[in-house]
């Protein structure tokens, strides 16, 4: 048997010598900026984590049909998840949609991450959505005849399931 050996060399970070040294000075702005890139990205991650957890409770629902939030394809289906919420959760609460601009701002996609074609959002007082970077989930509004806002999604609401039944 043969034992074959290998040479390794280790590379070091630290210069060969003094004259070689090379310091890298941050400033302040540089340090500012990079520690909200840093912050923003958490956000963001916590955010997704929110819209997954709401996700899951959905899915647990019934482990047979599995659930996502309610996601109105059309006006028919938007005005009787209204109608529901009046009767059910009451006249003047608002409920999570399954719908988010998280990963784009601006561009609305449902759970599965396809763009939304049915919009139903708030134009005649406050045109939504109007939230910007940190409004990133509808919100279906029974007090506003079933308009839709974007709220933060930290914001606790009610939430309807749909379950798509064969």
């Amino acid at each position: 048997m043969r034992l074959h050996s290998r040479h390794v060399r280790h590379n070091s970070l630290r210069p060969a010598s003094r004259e070689s040294r090379c310091c890298f000075l941050w400033s302040d702005s540089a340090v500012e900026e990079l520690q909200k890139q840093i912050n923003d990205i958490v956000l963001e991650l916590n955010l997704l984590k929110e819209q997954q957890a709401l996700q899951t409770v959905c899915l647990r629902g019934t482990k047979v049909l599995g659930g996502s939030l309610s996601t109105p394809l059309t006006w028919e289906e938007n005005e009787q998840l209204h109608n529901y919420v009046r009767q059910s959760i009451g006249p003047e609460e608002h409920i999570w949609l399954g719908i988010n601009d998280m990963v784009t701002d601006g561009q609305w996609v449902d759970q599965s991450g396809s763009n939304v074609h049915f919009k139903n959002w708030e134009t005649e007082i406050t045109l939504q959505p109007d939230g910007g970077h940190t409004q990133n989930c509808a919100v279906l509004s029974s007090t506003a005849k079933g308009k839709w806002f974007d709220e933060s999604c930290r914001a606790e609401k009610a939430s309807v399931c749909e379950f798509n039944i064969v």
